[in-house]
């Protein structure tokens, strides 16, 4: 396993304002830098330009990156993809996830469809060096609505939609304050990538090239939901509901599950949420979730083998399983969430998300962290670094109102390509920056202040 370090120095750098100061509606940031970056033992120089402008509930953000050989030489793995140029986009959006109409477009986080039953958490872009640009599109029109996800518009990948309607608004008892929001959803989420359904094959090391002997073709998931409020109050919220997904040609499953949210206890709000899952032979729960990019498919150059997300669907056993998840948050000043979820009987089969952010206008702190790791096998195994796990962390200090000190660790992927330039795996990667950052905020019009 090949690692790869990162010590910079960024001259200007717009990400970190908007850690350290949210971009309100008409602010804008102009950001760049330029560092020194050691990879696989050589040096590479870095360029980057990130401006940022946020205009009602219009959001931009560009992300230019160039890195260059001591020869003058740009790495190949900037622009080697046709998503590579698209991926300068780094995000245009409309309004946030539950708002009445919500658009992006760029790199998906983690995308959720609905309660999660089939995609939770997916993220389409795991690494730098293969990113990628997606959609979402969510519309709701009071009594009806769609959620919507495309990840990659530079090749077939995962594309999903879920409808739904509250079909009680159309009649005399729309006004029942329970049965009224009575929800209903049909989903259908499909991966149309070209190694999505690969089950078996062989690995040619010389021509390093790899050839399928089995293939299930694309994989698609269909589904239906319930959603019925109970409880609506200005301290609590609380929700019950019934997911069932069939993955075509496999299996199928079912989740029952509460949702509960605390918003009347004085310096923390919590969000949970609890259900209990029974999975039939092969399903899995969740299918598409945020290690699901590297988990579709890799090839073992070493051993010339290979793990797809398909075997792992063609060995499920009929076992039941459980999800919990956590929100916090103190004072609008740290942030928190945390999921985890488990297959019984099956002590490899823990899933682990959690992410953590402390930033306040105003204050010199900052900390933000996000860890994914897949196929827990116990609590030892939880923080244990290696090709299941996704880490970045940052702490930061702001030294002036304009500069800011900060060390970043992240453990990601890079992409192995066979002979013909194709992704056919990922080997994990390390990096570790020391940053110092001037930050500089533009702001206009009535609504930022001036």
């Amino acid at each position: 396993m090949k690692k790869l370090v990162i010590i910079s120095i960024f001259i200007f750098n717009q990400l970190l304002f908007a850690q350290f100061n949210n971009l309100q509606p008409n602010q804008a940031i102009l950001g760049g830098g330029f560092g020194l970056t050691w990879i696989d033992g050589r040096p590479h120089y870095a360029l980057r330009f990130f401006p940022e402008i946020q205009f009602s509930k219009i959001g931009v953000g560009l992300d230019l990156n160039f890195e260059f050989t001591p020869e003058g030489k740009l790495r190949s793995e900037n622009f080697n993809e046709f998503s590579d140029y698209l991926s300068i986009i780094r995000y245009i959006r409309y309004g946030y996830k539950h708002d009445p109409l919500y658009l992006r477009v760029g790199a998906l986080d983690y995308a959720t469809l609905g309660h999660g039953s089939i995609m939770y958490l997916y993220n389409n872009s795991p690494t730098f060096d293969a990113r990628r640009i997606g959609i979402e599109l969510d519309i709701d029109f009071d009594n009806y609505g769609f959620e919507s996800v495309y990840g990659n518009f530079g090749k077939g990948g995962v594309m999903g939609i879920r409808g739904y309607i509250r079909p009680i608004q159309f009649t005399d008892l729309a006004e029942i304050p329970i049965i009224g929001k009575f929800e209903v959803g049909a989903s259908i989420v499909t991966d149309t990538d070209d190694k999505s359904g690969v089950v078996n094959g062989i690995y040619d090391s010389n021509q390093n090239v790899y050839i399928s002997t089995r293939d299930e073709g694309s994989t698609t998931i269909i589904g239906i939901d319930f959603g019925l409020p109970i409880i609506r109050t200005g301290m609590v919220d609380f929700d019950l509901y019934f997911d069932h997904s069939k993955i075509i040609n496999f299996g199928s499953g079912s989740a029952f599950g509460a949702k509960v949210n605390f918003k009347g206890l004085g310096l923390v709000t919590l969000n949970t949420r609890l259900e209990r899952r029974f999975n039939g032979e092969q399903y899995l729960p969740s299918y598409f979730n945020s290690l699901y990019e590297i988990e579709r498919f890799r090839v073992n150059k070493s051993e010339e083998t290979i793990s797809t997300k398909v075997q792992q669907l063609i060995t499920a056993q009929a076992l039941n399983g459980y999800f919990g998840e956590l929100r916090m948050n103190w004072i609008g000043l740290l942030d928190v969430m945390g999921s985890f979820q488990k297959i019984d009987k099956i002590p490899e089969s823990g899933i682990l998300h959690l992410w953590t952010i402390f930033n306040q206008e105003g204050f010199p702190y900052l900390f933000r962290a996000g860890y994914d790791k897949i196929n827990i096998k116990n609590f030892g195994d939880l923080f244990k670094m290696d090709e299941r796990s996704y880490l970045y962390a940052e702490f930061g200090y702001k030294i002036q109102e304009y500069l800011v000190l900060s060390m970043v660790y992240s453990w990601t992927y890079s992409p192995e390509r066979d002979g013909t330039n194709n992704i056919i795996g990922y080997k994990t990667q390390k990096k570790v920056e020391p940053r110092i950052s001037f930050i500089y905020p533009l702001n206009y019009g009535p609504e930022s202040g001036n």
